[in-house]
């Protein structure tokens, strides 16, 4: 596939599939994490300002908005909303464009997400054949840190009023050319935690004479799991993990200090209040018994991902366009992974629809993993057809 082509737009104005790769590899070459996307969001910006577009830096630090309106005169405001930032992962491929940054990749294929973007602010820029604005929302920080979160508090829906808001993850598994679109629940809610327990340390061959906080977080490791396998409802998926426990450095000495962390996922939010309270019973409960001292540190960090279902109905409709019949998924299961446009969703009707991004890419967050670059004209097309529709064919729904 050499370049995009759509049966409703002739002229000659789709980028090249080579120019899409060029972005997208140059972004790749140059991975920037968590608000300290400087060299992308002025890459961005400049490509955004070369065809015209109204461009608004500063937002959340390191965001980029870009508004378009449309030539057909006034009429309903969107948003369509690409990640920028990078992961703390060292890459392990040996490609050309791999990452010149030590450390640091794209490991999720936000590079693939902002250069489809993009190319859709290209096309749209140079044929603006709609009624009412759309804007284009290139975001900072969505990998933990909650770049959309902080974009809203400083006025993102207020400065750029809009009806709905949009987004896409590309999803390794699933074929190129195939995406799914859920009606309702996507992704999960994530909550992080830090949790110190403190005994009394003592030597190893006299552990009577200590309070065996190593045993007591052993035991409580092994136990949580519980909380959702015994006392959460089936039909509600949920995941309580510990993945890090640090503990002593010597032989002879039992340590007075482990430290846990770790995360909960679910969907339903009265779900997520009783997994916490249960799990704060349960150190409670271990620490009675061993006498010991807990200091928690419960973070609430993203909400769930919920789609709005008829605004997901429009995005199949299109997507079946651009795709083909049988090439939407309509029954794939939620992920237990997050992700922070759950905030833009909440703020406004908004849908996540995922792009497959090949049956043997691999997975997010891998050393190993690369966007597939032949998903780059299929979203950028998506998200041309998706403007046509909503507000050039009058599909938005009315609020």
């Amino acid at each position: 596939m050499s370049s995009i082509h759509s049966p409703k737009n002739s002229s000659n104005i789709w980028p090249e599939l080579a120019e899409l790769q060029s972005w997208r590899h140059d972004f790749h070459r140059h991975p920037e994490t968590a608000f300290k996307e400087h060299r992308t969001s002025a890459r961005v910006a400049e490509l955004l300002s070369s065809w015209g577009l109204e461009v608004h830096t500063g937002l959340a630090g390191t965001g980029v908005v870009a508004v378009l309106q449309g030539a057909l005169g006034e009429g309903p405001s969107i948003g369509l909303r690409a990640d920028m930032d990078a992961l703390h992962v060292h890459e392990l491929n040996q490609c050309e464009h791999a990452s010149q940054h030590q450390g640091r990749m794209h490991a999720c294929g936000h590079d693939g997400h902002t250069s489809m973007l993009l190319g859709a602010a290209k096309v749209l820029a140079a044929q603006p054949d709609f009624a009412g604005t759309v804007n284009f929302i290139f975001q900072p920080a969505e990998e933990n840190e909650g770049g959309a979160r902080e974009m809203i508090a400083e006025g993102l829906f207020e400065r750029f009023p809009m009806q709905a808001v949009y987004s896409m993850h590309n999803w390794p598994g699933l074929p190129v050319g195939t995406a799914a679109v859920h009606s309702t629940a996507v992704m999960a809610a994530f909550d992080i935690f830090d949790l110190t327990l403190t005994g009394k340390g003592c030597h190893a061959a006299m552990p009577h004479l200590g309070k065996d906080a190593l045993l007591a977080a052993c035991q409580l490791v092994s136990q949580l799991p519980a909380l959702i396998a015994r006392e959460q409802e089936v039909h509600k998926p949920a995941v309580l993990s510990v993945t890090s426990f640090n503990a002593g450095d010597t032989y002879n000495v039992m340590p007075e200090v482990i430290k846990l962390r770790g995360t909960v996922r679910c969907f339903d939010m009265a779900q997520r209040a009783r997994i916490e309270q249960r799990f704060r019973d349960a150190i409670a409960a271990t620490c009675a018994l061993h006498g010991l001292q807990a200091d928690l540190d419960y973070r609430v960090s993203y909400p769930a991902t919920i789609n709005n279902p008829i605004h997901a109905e429009i995005c199949a409709e299109v997507l079946t366009e651009v795709l083909g019949q049988g090439h939407v998924r309509r029954d794939m299961q939620p992920s237990m992974a997050s992700e922070d446009f759950a905030f833009m969703a909440q703020a406004c009707p908004g849908v996540y629809i995922w792009m497959g991004n090949g049956e043997n890419s691999a997975s997010l967050h891998n050393p190993h993993y690369d966007f597939n670059d032949a998903v780059l004209p299929l979203g950028a097309r998506y998200w041309v057809e998706l403007v046509s529709a909503l507000l050039r064919e009058g599909k938005l729904p009315k609020a």
